[in-house]
């Protein structure tokens, strides 16, 4: 959204400062907390399975249905976002994904366990949305772009603590320990939020809006839906984001131990590299995207094409394992996926008005996490199926693959006129506009 179009919205461009710095860095440590909670499972996959005397197929439920709430609610965050504010809804996110991880520290079955994680991901899922939107609240629209990389990044540093510290902690101390422990880092950031956080800068509140009932939600939905953007920007997200955070999340420790014979150290340094990769990549896009916003699709295309090149050379490298410098290498290169979905969003936000933000970014953040749902539960199927055949069943990031960069090379042109019609349509609104 350019500077032009924000202003013939609100009262005037947020100014950013040190104040919005201070606002917004409340809400990215609810985020953060968020992520080590949604990736803890990352690295205590193998020590589920025998907790709960699980399989494959089983283990990967536990993400599967973690991702299936988190995607599900995402439309319903967006419209509350866009109803409610940032504060309140980061509030109600804080305390639903610590009782989540609370009571994934203390269950005794596969079924609570299994519970758990659904609580969880249905506090996880209003983090995101609610951050974006108290970044355009607070900044610049021309900084929207690398804020919302800074979001990204600051996530990306809640996956390192769980490839980090949480690991250590998970063999250190013990399973309910460990969970437990963690789960005060979420009363922390809620009693922040309840404190200090502030939904928008002084002189910049919102228009009043009339009762919105069924009917509103359904226009606000169909309205972002409309947009080729926002449908543009949630196939970006669905085709960049799902290869790592698969890997993260849980295929990627089991891959490197059984399929690689790496140890469990080893194993975590290489996701630590994924994490690390994706901090400073992040940055480079952000910084490229806000200097040269024609980059955006070259750098989603690019990073699908090099991660599909690296997994297809890993799968099928001669031998029965990689050699190392090649892992290091698909380490690296997942690392771009996260700033690459980072990138729909910079679609998604021109498309629409400030009033429906949270309800496009709730439909372009659906994108990954449908895609990254998809391919867990295909990996768990295809590894039982195949008696842990990791090269068949890593086969279906390529199909995911196909399709979103199909629908990607289709919507790209529609989006892209709208946007130069949108453009045009502010300047001559700005040159209209009457002095004072």
């Amino acid at each position: 959204m350019s500077a032009h179009e924000r202003n013939a919205t609100l009262p005037g461009d947020p100014p950013g400062g040190r104040r919005a710095v201070a606002v917004w860095s409340i809400g990215v440590a609810v985020y953060f907390v968020a992520v080590i909670f949604r990736t803890s499972l990352g690295v205590a996959g193998l020590d589920a399975a025998d907790r709960f005397h699980v399989n494959a197929s089983a283990l990967s439920t536990f993400s599967i249905l973690q991702l299936l709430v988190y995607a599900g609610m995402q439309i319903p965050v967006g419209l509350l976002v866009d109803r409610l504010g940032t504060k309140k809804v980061l509030s109600i996110g804080a305390v639903l994904f610590t009782a989540g991880q609370l009571g994934f520290a203390f269950s005794p079955s596969y079924g609570t366990a299994l519970a758990s994680r659904a609580l969880l991901g249905c506090g996880d899922a209003m983090t995101f949305i609610s951050v974006l939107r108290l970044g355009t609240r607070w900044f610049p629209a021309r900084r929207g772009p690398l804020v919302a990389q800074l979001a990204g990044l600051v996530g990306m540093a809640g996956n390192l603590v769980s490839t980090l510290v949480l690991a250590r902690l998970l063999h250190s101390i013990g399973w309910t320990p460990a969970f437990a422990g963690s789960a005060l880092a979420g009363a922390v950031v809620l009693v922040l939020t309840l404190l200090f956080l502030k939904d928008h800068p002084e002189g910049q509140e919102p228009e009043p809006s009339a009762h919105r009932g069924a009917a509103y939600v359904r226009r606000q939905i169909a309205a972002a839906w409309r947009e080729p953007g926002t449908r543009l920007g949630l196939w970006v997200h669905f085709t960049t984001q799902f290869p790592a955070m698969v890997f993260l999340l849980l295929w990627g420790l089991p891959f490197l131990v059984e399929a690689q014979g790496l140890s469990r150290a080893t194993a975590g340094e290489l996701l630590t590299l994924v994490v690390l990769s994706n901090m400073v990549i992040g940055l480079v896009y952000g910084q490229i995207v806000a200097r040269h916003h024609a980059a955006r699709l070259p750098l989603a295309l690019g990073t699908v094409g090099a991660t599909a090149l690296l997994w297809a050379v890993t799968l099928a490298y001669p031998g029965e394992r990689a050699p190392m410098w090649l892992l290091l290498v698909l380490c690296a290169v997942l690392g771009a996926c996260g700033p690459a979905s980072m990138l729909g969003f910079d679609f998604s936000r021109p498309a629409n008005p400030p009033e429906r933000q949270g309800t496009a970014s709730g439909i372009t953040n659906m994108g990954g996490f449908i895609a990254s749902m998809t391919t867990l539960f295909a990996i768990g199927v295809l590894l039982d199926a195949t008696g842990d055949d990791y090269t068949v069943a890593f086969s279906a990031v390529f199909v995911l693959q196909a399709l979103g960069v199909s629908q990607i090379l289709r919507l790209r042109g529609r989006a892209a006129r709208r946007e130069r019609e949108r453009l045009v349509a502010s300047r001559v609104e700005t040159v209209h506009v009457p002095a004072a």
